[in-house]
């Protein structure tokens, strides 16, 4: 650290020129920064509502919301920013990614306090003696303070510059969650788990759990959902293990962990858990399923709540459904014209059956209730029977299966029936009277939209047969199949052009479609915005298996599997595979995900 400058060197006129040399700020809008400072410092003080920190050069410029001068479509925030401050101060740059925080490191190296005070994080290293520790800092030319870190961490120390904004949240995701369960399981340390573990027919417990009502547990559920929010998790898993807690996400379909925590807590986080979704805290040897709905951003959150027993305790999973992502225009599902054109046209249909076909977690939930949210109105009327309910919707009458009471997927479609119903939705066709019951429907002037478990589109045809519907049937009632995936999106932030080698292009089994210009193969190289996974967000491939005059006439005379596959590639079937292969050839999917959402055929 032979930088001579100090921590008052890195002031508005320094961060200014940096950002006028960088060709990120032009030099009239420095000139109107420079000018307003006062103003606009006044404001962001308001703003943050906290005059503890002082106002850093970042932030007033950020203050602006100035357009950069070198990519205008974008706005010059605090990341870019920070970013550009750190290649001219000679530190490092660090996103801080609240996914990889090492809470048990930050909190231990130094007091909530000093962090305060002095904007520091610790982010990783000094797992033993003389191994360097990265400090997350907000002012790259404070010496001062970097000496002082050193003798109180006994380790080198290298700071990078990370966003104030993203350090404060740092030091309260630390500080105010981590230690207040920290300080909870030291208060109680002198008990054991109460929870119930196969473990226990050795060692029982003898001490007081302790209490789902104690405020900490009630600020950290509160927190654990807003963390999932913020990180557009669809799941979050709570898990318990022998020594640990262990807190997942599953973003864009993928799980990470982002918490350990004491294994003392973990009974009663479930404990708060159930008490907010109205589920029987006592009940510990079955399964549940509840629900809360939270309001957030001025709209309402459903989170559907599964409770399971396993070795060492409860294991809680809470789906979140968002009404904004689950139903959605038809137009938003990710179907390419000729999809969406003859998708519309089955449900535009007065009566039929349609089916969606594909594993837990492709998006069948999606697509059927966006068909009805296209469909419903205050002419048609409605139904869906669904185990569970997945999001509450005024526009439909929803009935929830409730198989101790006798009202399983097959009575339900009897009763509705009777209701004089326009449009049916049946959650799953799992056994043979609902699949008959479902087509008997379709053919008696109704359209039955429903879900199968099958790999493909065809395998829905070999599947009702194998439930005894009659062919000739199923041949009347049918308007089409369509089997889905979900393939994680490249972030368009950081999408880099790449080439293929032969041995991907056979790897792929589907030839590349003719695209315009040529293909665009991209991958992305991981930034800020997608938390350095090179994705953000998810899109649909579709097998769209169209019940054509020919097919229908395959289908009564029992043809055989292979047959139906000739005559639907005639009739144009594309495969899953082909249908990613040209995702990756618009550059919106990648390689590695065509061949991990989907089989060749």
């Amino acid at each position: 650290m032979s930088d001579p400058r100090r921590a008052q060197d890195f002031s508005l006129p320094w961060l200014l020129e940096v950002l006028v040399s960088g060709r990120a700020m032009s030099a009239q809008q420095a000139s109107d920064v420079g000018g307003k400072e006062s103003l606009v410092r006044a404001r962001v003080v308001k703003a943050s509502g906290n005059d503890r920190y002082a106002v850093s050069p970042v932030e007033i410029v950020a203050g602006f919301m100035l357009q950069r001068a070198d990519r205008p479509a974008e706005l010059l925030d605090q990341d870019r920013i920070t970013e550009l401050a750190a290649q001219a101060a000679g530190v490092g740059y660090r996103k801080i990614d609240p996914l990889k925080l090492d809470m048990n490191l930050a909190a231990k190296t130094v007091s909530k306090p000093y962090a305060q005070k002095h904007c520091i994080l610790a982010l990783e290293g000094a797992s033993s003696p003389g191994v360097p520790l990265i400090i997350a800092v907000a002012n790259p030319f404070d010496r001062e303070l970097f000496e002082n870190l050193e003798r109180l961490a006994g380790t080198p120390i290298v700071p990078v510059l990370s966003a104030k904004a993203d350090i404060l949240k740092g030091i309260a995701d630390v500080y105010g969650f981590k230690r207040t369960l920290a300080a909870a399981a030291v208060e109680h340390a002198d008990s054991t788990q109460g929870i119930t573990n196969f473990e226990q027919l050795v060692s029982l417990s003898s001490g007081r759990e302790l209490d789902a009502g104690d405020r900490p547990v009630i600020q950290a559920v509160d927190y654990l959902l807003r963390y999932a929010f913020d990180n557009r998790a669809s799941d979050v898993h709570l898990e318990p293990k022998r020594d640990a807690s262990v807190v997942r996400l599953r973003i864009d379909g993928v799980l990470h962990k982002v918490y350990s925590l004491p294994a003392l807590l973990h009974g009663p986080i479930v404990a708060r858990v159930k008490t907010i979704s109205r589920l029987d805290i006592s009940e510990k040897r079955k399964p549940q399923d509840g629900r809360i709905k939270v309001e957030r951003e001025g709209r309402e959150i459903e989170i559907r709540v599964s409770t399971l027993p396993t070795a060492f305790g409860e294991k809680v999973v809470l789906r979140i459904f968002d009404p904004e992502s689950l139903v959605v225009d038809v137009a938003q599902l990710g179907f390419e014209p000729a999809e969406k054109h003859v998708f519309e046209s089955w449900i535009g249909e007065p009566h039929g059956l349609i089916l969606v076909t594909g594993p837990t977690g492709s998006g069948k939930t999606t697509t059927l209730y966006s068909a009805l949210k296209a469909l419903a109105g205050p002419d048609v009327n409605v139904t869906t029977i669904e185990d569970p309910i997945e999001m509450v919707w005024d526009a439909f009458n929803q009935v929830q299966v409730q198989p101790k009471l006798g009202l399983d997927f097959a009575n339900a479609l009897r009763h509705i029936l009777r209701q004089d119903p326009d449009i049916i939705m049946v959650g799953e066709i799992r056994d043979a009277e609902t699949a008959e019951n479902a087509v008997q429907s379709a053919l008696t002037g109704h359209l039955v939209l429903s879900t199968l478990h099958t790999n493909d589109a065809l395998g829905a045809i070999s599947r009702l047969e194998d439930l005894q519907v009659p062919s000739f049937l199923l041949s009347s009632a049918l308007l089409g199949v369509m089997a889905q995936r979900l393939v994680r999106k490249v972030c368009a932030k950081c999408s880099q052009p790449v080439t293929l080698d032969a041995a991907q292009f056979a790897a792929l089994g589907a030839p590349i479609p003719p695209v315009p210009g040529g293909p665009r193969f991209a991958k992305g190289l991981g930034c800020v915005k997608c938390r350095g996974t090179g994705y953000f967000g998810r899109t649909a491939v579709f097998e769209i298996l169209s019940a054509t005059k020919e097919l229908k006439q395959g289908i009564a005379r029992k043809a055989a599997p292979e047959q139906l596959a000739e005559i639907a590639r005639k009739e144009g079937l594309q495969t899953l595979r082909e249908a990613a292969v040209r995702k990756l050839a618009f550059g919106e999917t990648t390689f590695e995900e065509v061949l991990r959402m989907t089989t060749s055929a």
